[in-house]
C-alpha cells in the first residue's frame, strides 16, 4: 500500500507555511529524528518486545515549520513503512481540539476499512488499532491538542511509527522522542527568503538580509511572508524592510509583525479578503466562499486569492479543484485582525453569504442529477452560470473534494446559534445532494453526523418537527449497524417528537419502528402489539397500501412466535390490501409468505396452491427472481407431497429463469423485511 493509496482528501495536514517547493535547512534535526528511529525504546532495552509504535515528537510553535519538518521525515522515510503514510490534522484552525472518533474514523477510511455510523471512540479506536495490527505503516499526526488525542490513536504494533506535531510535551506518552524547533539556521533563512523575494536583492545586500533573518528570529512563515512582500516591491530593498520591522519591534511576535505590515500595505479589498478568509470552514476556501465573504464576483476573488499565495498569506491546495488553504499559525491573526477591522453585524454577514452560496451550490449539485424533471431543469437554468455544474460527474467529483469543507460548515453555522435557519437549509442540502451521489448506505458514516448536527438545532430551537425527523434517521442508522437497543430508545423519542408536532407521518413511522426494533431484538409480543397500534393510525388515515405491508410485519411477528393460525389470518389481510391497492409485485410477494408459513404450520396441499398462484401474480409482476424462487419452494414442496416428477420440472423451470436472467439471484427479500 502506498502513501498515495491511503491518503484522503478529509486527513491533511495545514499547519504551518512551508518553505516551497524544496525543503530547507533543518539537517540536524533531521539526522537525530532518523537517529530516534534507530534507537532502542525503553521496553527493548529491558528485554521485552515493544508493546505499542514508536512515538517521534516534533514540537515547536506554530509557523517554526514543524509541519514541514514531518512531512520531510516522513517522505525520506516512508519506503521503511510499506503500508504507508496516514496523515491526520488533531486541532481544527481556529485550536478547537478535533473529536477523537472522527479522526478514527478518517484513518479508517483512509485505510479502506469500514467504520460504523455513529460507533463511539471506543468501538472505532479498537477498530483503527486492529487494522493496524502486523502493519508498518507511518503516522503523522499533526498540530496535537493534547496527549490523551495522540495515546488513543496509538496503534499496538511495534513495527509502526508515529510522528506527532504539538506546540508543547506530551507528557503521559511513554518513552516519547522529542525534538524542540526554534529558527532556521542564517544560511537557510536567508535562501528561503531569497527563495520568495529573488535572488538579486539579497545578493547584494547580504548582511541586512542576514539582519532580517535574525528579525523574524528564522520562522519560515514569517520569512516567506517577508519574501512575498518584497516580491510584490520591486523597487523596495530588503532595508527598506527591515527598517519597518525594527520600528514595530514592540507590536508583538516577529510572525505577527510581518503579517500586520502585509495587510497594511494590501488594498482595500484584497485586505478585506484577508481578513475574512479566518472564516472559512476547516481553512479551505475556494473562489466561490471567497467571492460569498468579501462580497465580489468570482473571478474578481480567484485573482485576489491568487495574489494572496505570491504573498505567502495563503497557498494552493493540493486538488483537482481551484482550492486553497490558509495556513494554520495565520488563523487566530487574521481573526484578530477581523475583530478589529470589522464590525461584527458584518462579519456575521459575511458568515451568512458564505452559508448561503454553499447551501445554492449544493442545490445545483443535487439538482443536475434530477435529469428527468422539468422543474430541476427550470431551476438549474435560472441559476447563475457560475453555480452551475457541466455534468452530473463533474458535480459529483465537487463534492468528494469538497467534503472536508462542506462538513465543517454544516458543523460551524450549528456552532454559530446565530444563523440557524441557514444551518438547517445547508444540512437538507448536504443531505440531498450526499444522497443523490454517492447513496445513503455508502454516506452513512457522514450523514449520521450531519443528522446530529439537525437534532442539535431542532432542540434547541424547540422545532418538535424536525427533531423526531432527525430522531428517526439516526435511530435508522443506529438499526442497520446493530445497535438496536440504541435505535429503540430514539424511535421511542421520535414518537414523543411527532406527537408533540402533531405530525402523523412520523408518529406513524415511529411506531412501526419500535414494533420493528422489538423483533429484532426477539421481543415479539411487544412488536405484534406496536405494528397493531401503527396499523390502526394507518387505517385511520385509509392509509391502504401502508396499511397492507404493516398487516405483513404482524403476520412476520407472529410467525417468529409460532402463533401460525394469526400469521396466515394477517398474511391474508396483506394479500387483500395489495390486490386493492393494485401493487402487484407486493401482492405476490404476500401470497408466497402466506404459503411460507401455511406450510410452517403443516398444511403442505394449502402452500402448494397459494405458491402457484404466487407464482402467477410474479410472472405478471416480471420478478424473475420471485418467479425462480417460488418455484424451487414448489419443487421441495411436491417432493415432500411424493410428486418427484412434477418438482423435477418445477426445478428446470427455475434453473431456465436464473440462465436467461444471470444477475438475478434466487434468493430474495420478503415483504416482511421491508419497511
Amino acid at each position: 500500500m502506498t502513501d498515495q493509496a491511503v491518503d484522503t482528501e478529509a486527513v491533511r495536514l495545514t499547519d504551518d507555511m512551508s518553505g516551497g517547493d524544496g525543503f530547507l535547512g533543518r539537517v540536524r534535526e533531521l539526522k537525530e529524528l532518523r537517529a530516534d528511529i534507530e534507537r532502542a525504546g525503553l521496553d527493548t532495552l529491558s528485554g521485552r518486545k515493544a508493546p505499542r509504535a514508536r512515538v517521534l515528537l516534533i514540537a515547536g510553535r506554530p509557523g517554526s515549520g514543524r509541519t514541514a519538518l514531518a512531512g520531510e521525515l516522513a517522505a525520506r522515510v516512508a519506503d521503511r513503512y510499506p503500508d504507508g503514510v496516514l496523515r491526520a490534522r488533531l486541532s481544527e484552525p481556529d485550536g478547537t481540539r478535533v473529536p477523537v472518533e472522527r479522526l478514527a474514523r478518517d484513518l479508517l477510511t483512509a485505510l479502506d476499512r469500514p467504520a460504523p455510523p455513529g460507533a463511539g471512540e471506543e468501538d472505532l479506536t479498537a477498530a483503527l488499532r486492529e487494522a493496524l495490527d502486523g502493519r508498518r505503516a507511518l503516522l503523522l499526526l499533526d498540530d496535537a491538542a493534547d496527549a490523551e488525542q495522540v495515546d488513543a490513536l496509538l496503534p499496538d504494533a511495534p513495527d509502526c511509527l508515529v510522528v506527532a506535531v504539538a506546540r508543547g510535551p506530551l507528557t503521559g506518552i511513554a518513552d516519547v522522542r522529542p525534538c524542540t524547533l526554534g529558527g532556521l539556521d542564517t544560511k537557510s533563512a536567508v535562501r528561503l527568503l531569497s527563495r520568495h523575494a529573488g535572488s538579486v536583492r539579497v545578493t547584494v545586500d547580504p548582511r541586512t538580509a542576514e539582519h532580517l533573518a535574525e528579525i523574524c528570529q528564522g520562522q519560515p512563515a514569517a520569512l516567506t511572508l517577508a519574501g512575498g512582500w518584497l516580491a510584490a516591491r520591486p523597487q523596495a530593498a530588503v532595508a527598506d524592510l527591515a527598517k519597518h520591522l525594527n520600528a514595530e519591534a514592540d507590536e508583538g511576535d516577529p510572525l505577527g509583525r510581518v503579517l500586520g505590515l502585509v495587510h497594511a500595505s494590501l488594498p482595500g479589498s484584497a485586505a478585506r479578503m484577508l481578513r475574512l478568509l479566518s472564516l472559512a470552514p476547516a481553512g479551505l476556501v475556494d473562489p466561490h466562499t471567497a467571492s460569498a465573504l468579501a462580497g465580489c464576483s468570482v473571478n474578481g476573488a480567484r485573482v485576489l486569492l491568487d495574489d494572496l499565495v505570491a504573498l505567502g498569506a495563503l497557498r494552493r491546495a493540493d486538488s483537482p479543484l481551484p482550492e486553497y488553504e490558509v495556513p494554520g499559525c495565520l488563523h487566530a491573526r487574521l481573526a484578530a485582525l477581523a475583530a478589529a477591522h470589522e464590525r461584527p453585524a458584518e462579519l456575521q454577514l459575511a458568515r451568512a453569504r458564505m452559508l448561503e452560496r454553499t447551501v445554492r451550490l449544493l442545490m445545483s449539485c443535487r439538482a443536475i442529477t434530477e435529469t428527468d424533471s422539468p422543474q430541476a431543469r427550470e431551476k438549474l437554468l435560472g441559476m447563475p452560470r457560475a453555480l452551475r455544474f457541466p455534468t452530473p460527474r463533474a458535480a459529483a467529483e465537487w463534492l468528494r473534494l469538497r467534503r472536508p469543507a462542506l462538513l465543517a460548515s454544516a458543523r460551524l453555522a450549528v456552532a454559530d446559534g446565530e444563523l440557524d435557519t441557514l444551518a438547517r437549509r445547508l444540512m437538507s442540502q448536504l443531505v440531498r445532494a450526499v444522497v443523490a451521489h454517492v447513496g445513503t448506505r455508502a454516506a452513512a458514516a457522514d450523514l449520521y453526523g450531519v443528522h446530529r448536527l439537525v437534532l442539535d438545532v431542532a432542540e434547541r430551537r424547540d422545532l418538535p418537527r424536525e427533531k423526531a425527523a432527525a430522531l428517526l434517521n439516526l435511530a435508522d442508522l443506529d438499526a442497520r449497524t446493530g445497535r438496536t437497543a440504541e435505535a429503540l430508545t430514539r424511535y421511542r423519542a421520535a414518537l414523543d417528537a411527532g406527537r408533540e408536532a402533531h405530525d402523523p407521518y412520523a408518529t406513524g413511522r415511529a411506531m412501526e419502528s419500535v414494533g420493528g426494533a422489538h423483533l429484532e431484538l426477539g421481543d415479539y409480543d411487544r412488536a405484534a402489539d406496536w405494528f397493531g397500534r401503527a396499523l390502526a393510525q394507518r387505517l385511520a388515515r385509509d392509509e391502504r397500501a401502508d396499511a397492507a405491508r404493516v398487516y405483513g410485519r404482524i403476520a412476520t411477528a407472529h410467525t417468529y412466535a409460532g402463533r401460525y393460525g394469526e400469521a396466515q389470518r394477517n398474511w391474508r389481510a396483506a394479500v387483500a390490501g395489495h390486490r386493492r391497492a393494485g401493487d402487484v409485485a407486493a401482492h405476490a410477494r404476500a401470497l408466497s409468505e402466506l404459503a411460507r408459513v401455511q406450510e410452517y404450520a403443516g398444511r403442505p396441499e394449502e402452500s402448494l396452491q397459494t405458491c402457484q398462484e404466487a407464482v402467477e401474480w410474479a410472472r405478471r409482476a416480471e420478478d424473475t427472481r420471485l418467479q425462480a424462487a417460488l418455484r424451487l419452494r414448489l419443487a421441495d414442496t411436491l417432493e415432500r407431497l411424493g410428486d418427484p416428477a412434477a418438482a423435477g420440472l418445477h426445478r428446470g423451470a427455475a434453473d431456465r429463469l436464473l440462465r436467461e436472467n444471470p444477475a438475478e439471484a434466487c434468493e430474495f427479500r420478503s415483504a416482511s423485511d421491508e419497511v
